[in-house]
């Protein structure tokens, strides 16, 4: 769904400057090619928050404008703000007249940066990354078919101007259960619309909660009908399985 307000989704702007920490520390396993796990020491004190991440992201887009030559609010009253846009719709856009006004700062990441205690408190703790209605839809089987459909309802919603929230798992296996924000797509070779159709698939370019720093790819292999997540800290690289979640009030 476009802003209304006509803006384009900034990565360096709009995304939160701390990450979503890490349970477990992985090593690549030079015998298996996956990933070998310890539990992280220190424990991580902000872990499990890739789904409110990812959701509170969209909803500062959608709902907040960033007023940088205003006086900065004080902590108690960045508490007020922060809790009045996340109250505000998850599934469209507020009306630019509407917007809850954050004086100060240009941009969520710098205000995160300044205000990081309120945002991690405001944002919700780790349970509302489980206690998600559209999470049922990962036990049922994802077939290939599937994956094009989806795949082509993300390319048409980017094209929109709409900023989906994605869900990727391999259930049953556990390796990944995480979410992404993708905000923009580059077209396949031949630049079709349609993702079965692209010679070499979209790009999706994506906000990682866990990897803060810049964006990370999602690719869509048309031959294979699968999404692909290149190797990174948490994950050895391969195909996931993709759901587009938080579209609606009932998913």
């Amino acid at each position: 769904m476009a802003d209304p307000a006509g803006r384009t989704f900034d990565f360096m702007r709009d995304t939160f400057a701390y990450r979503n920490e890490l349970v477990w520390e992985y090593r690549p396993d030079p015998a298996g090619g996956g990933m070998v796990t310890r539990r992280a020491s220190p424990p991580p004190r902000y872990a499990h928050r890739c789904f409110v991440m990812a959701r509170a992201a969209r909803q500062f887009f959608w709902h907040a404008r960033f007023a940088p030559e205003q006086p900065r609010a004080d902590e108690a009253a960045c508490r007020r703000l922060v809790a009045r846009v996340l109250r505000r719709s998850a599934v469209r856009p507020g009306p630019e007249e509407r917007r809850i006004v954050i004086p100060g700062w240009p941009g969520l990441r710098a205000f995160s940066a300044d205000r990081e205690a309120v945002l991690k408190a405001g944002c919700g703790g780790a349970w509302r990354s489980y206690v998600l209605r559209s999470h049922w839809r990962m036990v049922l089987p994802i077939s290939r078919r599937h994956q094009v459909r989806q795949a082509e309802g993300l390319v048409t919603a980017l094209r929109r101007g709409g900023l989906p929230i994605v869900h990727l798992v391999r259930f049953p296996q556990l390796t990944i259960n995480h979410a992404l924000l993708l905000f923009a797509v580059e077209a396949g070779k031949d630049g079709a619309p349609s993702a079965a159709a692209c010679g070499e698939g979209p790009r999706f370019r994506a906000y990682d909660p866990n990897q803060p720093a810049a964006p990370v790819t999602l690719d869509f292999d048309p031959r294979a009908r699968a999404f692909r997540l290149p190797a990174n800290p948490y994950w050895s690289g391969g195909r996931v399985d993709v759901i587009h979640i938080l579209r609606h009030w009932w998913f």
